[in-house]
């Protein structure tokens, strides 16, 4: 049986554009939530949490409660503020954590990049976030229709974010199989010499 990392590796290799098909469900995020830096990916456990709009102490309670590998995970209610930085990135690191997928907004791009901390978020703002309200941590959300909870698996990269259940991964990930499977075979074929119209069987319309 493969073990967990296995599992992980294998799911961000397919990326998250097969693995959104194979799930067959409302898995994709917003596709405003964008990766910050050019190259980004995330694969991991899901930590998601609810923040005050324009107030980030979920956030910094998140991070000190995150086990290694994991993903926060931010409804950030959309709002554009700088609840993320180089600072929490450095904080994050150094506890192991995988990556941010926020609904919000982050600063510090060049740090975040140089330092190679994988952050996808819906913008970029200057201005600082407060540090008054947590509203949740660990408990489940909702960003986009998507549903989140602790635990489900998040893969990141430069198609968007996917979130899938726990109970679901096992299903996802042998669809994924076929499909990867299934497109490399077409593109043999397309190399081939064959074309499109030809190996999908499509008609003109009228």
């Amino acid at each position: 049986m493969p073990s967990y990392r296995d599992i992980i590796d294998e799911l961000l290799q397919h990326g998250t554009s097969t693995l959104c098909e194979a799930s067959g469900l409302p898995s994709a995020l917003d596709y405003n939530i964008r990766p910050v830096w050019p190259g980004a990916a995330i694969v991991g456990a899901a930590l998601p949490l609810r923040c005050a709009p324009g107030d980030n102490l979920a956030i910094h309670l998140a991070v000190e409660q995150a086990n290694p590998g994991d993903v926060l995970v931010v409804d950030g209610h959309g709002y554009i503020a700088g609840y993320w930085g180089e600072i929490l990135t450095v904080a994050a690191q150094a506890r192991g954590i995988g990556g941010l997928v926020i609904d919000g907004g982050v600063r510090d791009l060049a740090a975040l990049e140089k330092r190679k901390f994988p952050v996808f978020a819906r913008g970029i703002a200057m201005r600082a976030a407060v540090k008054l309200h947590a509203p949740s941590v660990g408990e489940p959300i909702v960003i986009a229709d998507v549903a989140i909870a602790r635990g489900d698996l998040i893969v990141a990269d430069a198609d968007g974010v996917v979130a899938i259940p726990q109970a679901e991964v096992e299903r996802t990930l042998a669809g994924a199989r076929q499909r990867t499977e299934k497109e490399a075979a077409i593109m043999r074929r397309l190399q081939a010499g064959e074309t499109t119209v030809q190996i999908l069987g499509l008609k003109g319309g009228k």
